[in-house]
């Protein structure tokens, strides 16, 4: 009979229930420990996130620079037919990862999030490689963000060096982040917001401009036939796949800000349903409209004096005659970069933290203060961004962009991981007599669904980098693509032999720690309160 139980101040079960003779299953370190502790190495981050935090995260969380800017690159190399079809195959993607996480980070919230399930649910040297992949995925991420926001806001002024603002958004980001979590939560919400409003705003202009409301002439689908649907055929199409998958990392974030979720029972669920809608809305949405009002041959599209200057949505408002359209975009890609920048920082020292506490970073980077904010891991963290600084030299910048690259095929790793966790995840519930259909998440499709992702996300792994093969072969793009896959099996392999690690077994994986079961209304102020017709309407037309 399935049951719920209480033992040592931990609530188990979805399925069993343990006699008093059995005890649960190993308790393994996780940075959800008991609030008595005074050891500030161990003690608990605070669950201040609320649903429309994670609601405004999750959307907010993809609409970054990249988009706005990346997207031109992207229509350049595929054509506008093209970035459709990569952008909504890894969409695809991303929406099954995503169901995969959602399932495990609603019933285990934590905010080690599937670097810890790798633990759990895979092997212990696995989780070591993945942590410090992904630590440094965000960590290079964050120097892009430096970087593009000294580019950005030198836009309107030179008054200050490219260094200098680089060192004024440095302290700024990492005051911001050691405000603590709730502030983090309610700047992302306004500024994710702002983001939206703006995107929608530009959906609107785009069918006033298609049509001919707007600007010199109707244009409607002319640049599909003329240069064309395709920019180089199958090869513009694989060339795109790449970049999709860098735009659209970041998605996963909602699994790591479940740990600091007040109620993930209700606000990870309603998160994770949402993420059809937002790739379906803002990244097919975007890369439709750029792509009939703008021509793929646009020599702009690779230009590099600005960000502004070289995003495809400032072109566009331009030539259809909207003069402040280069200071509106520039400013909306100051927002987004804020907003990316702070989510970079936030993800970056959560992993990091995870990996103090369990023994595969520097126990003093877990330490937090009395707020819940991990101040030694976000300081460590943005020590390592400094490598912006070599972007100011025109020798050391090729290395810049060499160690941004490297980055890329950790996106597509880290998804094949939380898959490989969510089908042992849901093998060792069977293994140990739980019921599956009492999930209070369940993934879509499952399994077909997660193999799917798992297998395309393996194959994309090893094809990303396949234009290194192409006449002539280049021996710096092979390195700089696919450098990441040795170095992480060395880490894996490093560890395991160091440490002595065992694939974990589905009788003794650790499927109950970090539950959060039980929750009432009074772990969630907000819903308590009446809201007004106007704010449900605007809340359920953009976030679902």
């Amino acid at each position: 009979m399935a049951t719920e139980f209480s033992k040592d101040g931990a609530t188990y079960g979805i399925g069993k229930q343990l006699s008093d003779e059995e005890t649960p299953p190993r308790r393994v370190a996780t940075n959800q420990t008991e609030e008595g502790t005074g050891d500030v190495c161990a003690a608990p981050l605070k669950r201040q996130l609320r649903s429309r935090h994670l609601h405004m995260i999750a959307i907010g969380g993809i609409i970054g620079p990249g988009l706005l800017v990346g997207s031109g690159n992207a229509l350049n190399k595929g054509g506008p037919a093209g970035i459709l079809i990569s952008f909504s195959l890894v969409g695809f993607i991303v929406f099954f990862v995503m169901q995969s996480l959602g399932e495990m980070a609603t019933l285990i919230p934590v905010s080690g999030s599937f670097t810890e399930y790798a633990q759990r649910f895979l092997d212990d040297s696995i989780a070591f490689g993945l942590g410090w992949a992904y630590w440094y995925l965000w960590v290079t991420v964050l120097a892009n963000e430096y970087n593009a926001i000294s580019l950005v806001i030198g836009y309107w002024t030179d008054a200050v060096p490219q260094w200098g603002w680089i060192l004024i958004f440095w302290f700024l980001f990492l005051g911001l982040s050691n405000l603590g979590v709730l502030a983090y939560g309610e700047m992302e919400f306004w500024l994710s917001l702002i983001k939206i409003l703006a995107l929608i705003a530009f959906f609107i202009l785009a069918i006033c401009i298609s049509t001919g409301g707007v600007g010199p002439q109707p244009i409607g689908f002319k640049y599909w036939h003329e240069p064309g649907a395709f920019a180089d055929s199958i090869n513009g199409v694989a060339r795109t796949f790449v970049v999709a998958g860098t735009l659209y990392a970041g998605t996963e974030m909602v699994g790591i800000t479940a740990g600091e979720s007040a109620n993930p029972r209700k606000a990870v669920p309603t998160a994770i349903r949402q993420v059809f809608w937002r790739i379906l809305i803002f990244y097919i949405g975007t890369m439709f409209f750029i792509g009939i009002l703008l021509p793929y041959n646009d020599k702009r599209l690779l230009g590099s004096g600005s960000y502004a200057a070289s995003s495809p949505l400032t072109m566009a408002l331009a030539d259809a005659g909207i003069l402040p359209a280069a200071h509106l975009i520039n400013a909306l890609i100051v927002v987004s970069v804020i907003s990316a920048g702070n989510s970079s920082l936030y993800v970056a020292s959560r992993t990091l933290l995870f990996m103090a506490r369990n023994g595969k970073a520097p126990r003093f980077i877990g330490r937090t203060n009395s707020a819940g904010v991990p101040w030694v891991a976000l300081i460590f963290s943005n020590i390592f961004t400094c490598i912006v600084f070599l972007t100011l030299s025109s020798g050391a910048g090729k290395i810049y962009s060499a160690l941004i690259t490297l980055s890329g095929v950790a996106t597509f790793l880290v998804w094949a991981v939380i898959g490989i966790c969510h089908i042992r995840f849901r093998r060792a519930l069977v293994a140990q007599g739980e019921d599956p259909e009492r999930l209070p998440f369940k993934a879509w499709l499952y399994p077909w669904g997660t193999y799917f992702a798992v297998a395309l996300n393996i194959f994309l792994v090893f094809f990303q980098g396949y234009t290194a093969f192409l006449s002539p072969f280049s021996s710096d793009d092979f390195v700089i693509n696919y450098i990441l896959l040795p170095v992480f099996v060395m880490f894996v392999l490093g560890y395991k032999f160091w440490h002595k690690t065992k694939w974990v077994k589905l009788e003794e994986m650790d499927i109950w720690t970090g539950r959060r079961e039980g929750l009432t209304d009074e772990e969630e102020p907000e819903a308590k309160k009446p809201k007004p017709w106007w704010s449900r309407v605007v809340v359920n037309g953009i976030i679902g």
